[in-house]
Order: C-alpha cells, then structure tokens, then sequence
C-alpha cells in the first residue's frame, strides 16, 4: 500500500554552531510510511559511520521483512501487529552490524548511535526507540513524549533522585544509557497506538530538545504546523539561535488520512453475507 497521499514527511537536518560535521542521518520513505532518524557517536567521523549504518540498514531490512508478513496480522505472543516484529529485528541487525564494523576497523572503535524509528500501517503507528533521541506527538492540541530516553537524566528521575527540572540543570547530558553498536545485543524498546487524522509525529535528535524546551517546541509547531516545511526550519532556527551546541535533525509526519490495510476478498465476502 503506497501512504504517500496518506503522511505527509519533510525531513530537514542542521550541522548547528558548533560541529564540525553532522554526525546525524535522517531518512524517510513516504511510500511505504517510514521515517528514521539516528543520532551517531564516536571518533572522528565515526558518529556519522554508525548512524549512516543504522538508517541504511533499518530501511532495508524493514522493507524486506514487509514483503515477508501479512498486513495487519496480528502477533499472539505481544498483541502487536507482526510489522512492529519487523521493525524490532530491523534494529537488532543494524546493531549487530555496527557492532560488527566497530570490531573490525580501528578508525570505528566505540562507535554507537541512537535511533527514533516509526512505521504507519494498518491505522496505526509502530514506534521504536534505542537511545535519548526522541518521538513527540501533538495530538487535537495535546503535546506528548512518546518515547522514554534512555539516558543518566532519565534514570535519576525514575529512581527519584532528581526531579525533571533539576536533573535538567545538574545532571550530565548526552549520557545514554543503551545504544546501537556499543554492545553485541540491544534491547528495542516498541509500541503501538492507533493514529487519528490530524496526528503530527515530530522525531529530533538531541539537538533539538538540548536547546529548545518541549513548550517552545510545542507553541511552533503550534504556530507554523499548517506549515511543516516552515516549521521544521523554525525549529532549528531556535535551536541554533540558543547554542547550536549539536546537530540538529527533524522529521515531521502528519497524518492526514485513513490507511487501514486493504481486505482480502474473502473477508469482503463474508461481511456481504453476514
């Protein structure tokens, strides 16, 4: 099923202030509802490496996979549809791939990279995460993380060491506590939610949430949403105008109509019957 009439996707990524490159990628594949985004660590260029891995790998694998599953067949073992499976081992190859490069070639050694995956299919969305980059989702006005850092910051407010606001201020950034590439096994973190029409799924890297707070975030994709394109530009416009500190990486996916699986004829059958 081609969903490029049904999520529209702007894909915009910013070297910011202080970088010397991007170490960032980004890709989306509006046909078939894909949007990834990876955040590379590293030596010299070897951020970039792993997160080139990561997004290359997880789209080809997905693509794959999909042609292997039936739409909207459901998995007993979670309750989640098997294409959320597919997504969760696409992830786990790309970390046995950049584990295995960061093995090999001296330049890669203790490479790693964080990923924001989402898959629309079915009326849904699948979301998968490894690492501190990050899904919101506004909703009928309504702003929410969807996904859980994992991170040092996140972990200390779990355990009520620290509330949000002075982890924020006192906690060391940027330490992730799970990414690709850095162990031989990873643990995907996936979930499922049924999508309304309307629904904008916004992915960052760091970059943006470091720099630009969650209610500035929310009031311009408020103000400029009728807008992506512009609304991605001017989010990393803040982003850089605060510090720059990171690459700054964006993708948007707004939903904008229905996609349920197409019937088999037999189903169509049986409801004309019954």
């Amino acid at each position: 099923m081609n969903l490029r009439d049904n999520i529209e996707i702007v894909n915009q990524s910013d070297v910011g202030r202080r970088r010397p490159h991007n170490e960032d990628s980004t890709l989306s594949d509006p046909a078939s509802g894909l949007v990834i985004l990876a955040d590379g660590m590293g030596g010299y260029k070897a951020g970039e490496v792993a997160s080139a891995i990561a997004a290359t790998t997880v789209h080809q694998e997905i693509l794959s996979g999909l042609k292997r599953v039936r739409p909207g067949q459901i998995n007993k073992s979670d309750g989640l549809h098997a294409e959320s499976a597919v997504v969760r081992d696409a992830i786990v190859s790309a970390n046995s791939r950049i584990y295995s490069t960061a093995q090999k070639e001296p330049d890669c050694q203790g490479m790693g990279t964080t990923i924001v995956v989402c898959l629309f299919h079915n009326d849904c969305v699948t979301i998968a995460h490894v690492g501190d980059s990050r899904i919101y989702r506004v909703r009928a006005g309504q702003f929410t993380q969807v996904t859980r850092d994992h991170s040092l910051i996140q972990e200390l407010i779990d355990r009520g060491l620290y509330s949000p606001e002075d982890a924020a201020k006192n906690a060391p950034k940027n330490l992730v506590t799970r990414a690709l590439g850095i162990d031989a096994e990873v643990r995907v973190d996936v979930a499922e939610e049924k999508v309304e029409a309307g629904d904008l799924y916004l992915l960052c890297s760091d970059g943006l949430n470091d720099m630009v707070d969650d209610e500035e975030i929310h009031l311009t994709l408020s103000k400029y949403g009728g807008n992506l394109v512009r609304a991605a530009e001017e989010l990393i416009r803040k982003a850089n105008a605060n510090g720059g500190r990171d690459n700054t990486s964006i993708i948007l996916a707004r939903v904008k109509e229905s996609y349920a699986a197409p019937e088999k004829p037999l189903a169509r059958i049986i409801k004309k019957l019954f």
